[in-house]
């Protein structure tokens, strides 16, 4: 299995992140143009990790959204749902406990954490709703939610030239530097489907959280979206 379509059959995607993920970080920096440090610091800054802080980081791939959290000295849970990028972060960051969940169903208590958060990692789940749904399961009364992903660019001759080197340029690169270039193809289409910051704050409101807001990177390349639960 090469890449995953657009239906995001959960195998599939799995499969697929199996297949990048020994050098998943480093070609997800060529293609961010070297952002992905920056995007990392303002999703921390969201969170605003402290002792005393329990945090699940879903879709937490080889542990890099999570290092900053454990820093912070959080109680950081990375999980993940591909065999192959938590291999990969056990390697990288053996002191993190990698946890092998689904967004979908997550094996933790109701109220267990005080902050939730996933980076890129929404857009590939099957079922939007019920994966912000369980998040808002697991995450205590008052608790957050931080999820940053690619979002819509707000200046919109950027926008046209950002849509065209996501099925170009991004593709192409990906050609010289991956291992499973045709994973890349569907990142891009999957960005390019996926709803501007509007949208994915209603759904965000939508599943119960409140308060919804949300911050853009890169010109809205990036969003930032914070909300908690009443």
């Amino acid at each position: 299995m090469s890449r995953a379509n657009m239906d995001k059959n959960p195998d599939e995607v799995a499969a697929m992140f199996d297949g990048v993920a020994k050098r998943y970080d480093l070609v997800n920096d060529l293609l961010s143009l070297g952002r992905t440090k920056a995007w990392r610091k303002a999703t921390t800054k969201a969170i605003e990790p402290h002792p005393g802080m329990k945090i699940l980081d879903l879709a937490a791939g080889t542990g890099s959204s999570s290092e900053p959290l454990a820093a912070a000295g959080a109680e950081v849970i990375p999980a993940d749902f591909s065999e192959g990028m938590l291999a990969a972060g056990r390697k990288a960051r053996p002191h993190l406990p990698f946890t092998k969940a689904d967004a979908l169903n997550l094996p933790f208590a109701d109220g267990e954490f005080d902050v939730a958060t996933i980076s890129f990692g929404l857009r590939n789940t099957q079922k939007t709703a019920k994966a912000l749904a369980e998040m808002y399961r697991v995450v205590k009364p008052g608790g957050l939610l931080v999820v940053t992903e690619f979002s819509s660019p707000t200046f919109a001759p950027f926008r046209t030239i950002y849509t065209n080197y996501l099925m170009r340029a991004l593709p192409a690169i990906a050609r010289k530097t991956s291992s499973n270039p045709d994973a890349y193809i569907y990142l891009a289409e999957s960005i390019r489907a996926w709803p501007d910051q509007k949208g994915l704050a209603a759904e965000i409101s939508a599943a119960g959280w409140v308060g919804t807001t949300w911050k853009n990177l890169t010109g809205g390349v990036v969003a930032v979206h914070k909300a908690r639960k009443p």
